[in-house]
């Protein structure tokens, strides 16, 4: 991943940024990935988010696997006072919605719950890991706190690795114990996890659409969002 484009802390106290890669001529990207401002992404309205995740479509009926699987992560969350989102729990027991974007992930992401791991920055809050790069330049995570307050975060780290390995002994990649090396580690991405889900799949299916010369068939949400970029009457 590139440097971190700037110190903008979110509401969560986390600095805040965007992890993605490129949308052809539209936005550049030096790397697999990038770390870009959420300023200088297109705004999304948050009041579509309501956790039906309406704009995949209907839903489907649950998955009888993932739903005992999400009753148990939801067991051991709950000894500490924490609960998962309404909206992860739909996506990732319903068979419309659970996979939809690792079929789109144009850099072979794909979805992979670890058990709720303790937080290194702060006491008695957890970390689960939901989305991963097939080659693990950056991993997603649900941030829980016992308020109910809940958001995604993304890491170089993963948490469910250093934890194994301090525990059998082994030498670490970074040192679990320094808060303020850790924090540095975390940063925000989305306010919840259905308004992550829409801008990681709306920006993977336009980065098909961009590259395989589709413009032209473009759905309106996605012509929206791309006209950031390109806004309407400019050369595209």
């Amino acid at each position: 991943m590139s440097e971190q484009p700037g110190s903008v802390l979110s509401p969560s106290g986390f600095e805040a940024a965007w992890c993605a890669t490129d949308l052809g001529k539209y936005r550049a990207c030096r790397y697999t990935y990038e770390d870009y401002s959420l300023e200088s992404l297109p705004p999304l309205d948050s009041n579509q988010f309501e956790g039906a995740f309406r704009w995949l479509g209907d839903a489907g009926d649950p998955i009888p696997r993932q739903v005992v699987k999400l009753n148990g992560l939801a067991r051991d969350l709950s000894a500490g006072g924490l609960t998962l989102p309404r909206d992860f729990v739909t996506f990732q027991t319903s068979e419309n919605l659970h996979g939809s974007l690792d079929e789109v992930s144009v850099t072979g992401c794909w979805t992979n719950l670890s058990k709720p791991l303790p937080s290194p920055v702060e006491p008695g809050t957890f970390l689960v890991r939901f989305f991963r790069d097939q080659q693990d330049c950056v991993i997603w995570y649900l941030y829980l706190r016992p308020t109910s307050e809940a958001f995604v975060v993304y890491s170089a780290l993963d948490y469910e690795y250093e934890y194994e390995t301090r525990r059998d002994g082994e030498e670490t990649q970074t040192d679990l114990e320094d808060a303020e090396e850790q924090r540095a580690a975390i940063l925000w991405c989305a306010p919840s996890f259905e308004e992550f889900a829409y801008r990681f799949w709306v920006e993977n299916r336009l980065w098909h659409a961009v590259n395989d010369r589709d413009l032209p068939r473009l759905e309106p949400q996605l012509q929206d969002y791309l006209n950031h970029y390109a806004p309407s009457g400019a050369p595209m």
